[in-house]
């Protein structure tokens, strides 16, 4: 009997997201007949493409036993350095992509260095770092949006490619990228080790702490991304911008099997729960539902997806 249960868990753990999505679609798709026709999947590829990008290095964190509350203050920092080179005229594009990476790879790399050097928690750390970027992008910005963008940056926000938006392509570019490091790299496989049983890891030869400093400094580089695709689309460096990204991401993560404990995780998972958040955000305006249900129906989803994974642990899964 225990042994049933178990299984069933581990089959809900590993399917249920995909079951999920599946389910919604249909439904969506059998409602409002706007929603499978090429145009919104388009606008959904591109909505979701910005908080993927944060879920997909969160994941790396999360699968540690860390967290990262500074996602969206990075891509705010990241944002107005990237304006801020992006003017016409001035520099050649991959100027102001480069001080945006810069700025976003700076910032998670401290992150890692506080975090590994000092014992203190990830949550309190990157909850001090997430106040600092925001600090330092309205110190960079002088309080004002950065406008008056180059149409050659913008275009990475905006253009297509064989009719493709081009923030689809860098989000099946960077699922890729992500996705080749989690399962075909040793740095992979300690990220398991290290979130699975850290004392074990240790034990075993395993750098702990180089393998959080390159997950940290990981994170903050596609939160960077973000901050780079987010300018361009919106054609300004806001340093507002990115409030409460970080918890879109998290939730990303976590709906698409991410276990908060640490040691489970995949980039499919995590792509899913993006697009599930999309598809939940724009049914939501197809259906002319007001945007605050979108608020309360994602609460109960990370809530049951967190349930389901502490029962499974509790069931030996």
């Amino acid at each position: 009997m225990e042994n049933r249960l178990a299984t069933k868990f581990r089959n809900v753990g590993q399917y249920g997201i995909f079951l999920a999505f599946a389910l919604i679609c249909l439904g969506l798709a059998l409602s409002t007949p706007k929603f499978f026709t090429l145009s919104n999947l388009m606008i959904i590829g591109t909505q979701v493409s910005i908080n993927a990008l944060l879920a997909f290095g969160v994941t790396f964190v999360i699968i540690t036993g860390g967290i990262d509350l500074s996602l969206g203050s990075m891509v705010a920092v990241a944002g107005v350095l990237t304006a801020t080179f992006a003017h016409p005229d001035t520099y050649p594009v991959i100027v102001p992509i480069f001080a945006g990476l810069a700025g976003g790879l700076i910032l998670g790399a401290f992150n890692g260095l506080v975090i590994t050097k000092s014992k203190v928690p990830p949550f309190i750390v990157t909850l001090g770092t997430m106040t600092i970027g925001r600090g330092l992008a309205l110190i960079l910005s002088k309080g004002r949006p950065i406008s008056n963008l180059s149409d050659t940056f913008n275009f990475i926000g905006g253009g297509t490619i064989f009719g493709i938006p081009f923030p689809i392509v860098i989000l099946i570019l960077a699922f890729i990228g992500c996705s080749v490091i989690l399962n075909k790299t040793i740095l992979g496989r300690y990220m398991y080790a290290v979130g699975g049983n850290e004392p074990a890891a240790r034990a075993s030869g395993i750098r702990v702490n180089r393998v959080k400093m390159w997950v940290y400094t990981i994170c903050g580089l596609l939160s960077a991304m973000g901050g780079i695709l987010l300018t361009s689309r919106i054609t300004t460096g806001q340093p507002n911008a990115g409030a409460g990204f970080e918890l879109d991401a998290i939730a990303a993560a976590i709906i698409g099997g991410t276990s908060t404990s640490g040691g489970t995780g995949t980039m499919t998972g995590t792509l899913i729960g993006a697009l599930l958040i999309g598809v939940i955000s724009n049914s939501l305006d197809l259906l002319n539902v007001t945007s605050y249900y979108q608020q309360v129906v994602m609460g109960a989803i990370i809530i049951g997806a967190v349930v389901l994974d502490s029962m499974g642990k509790e069931k030996g899964v």
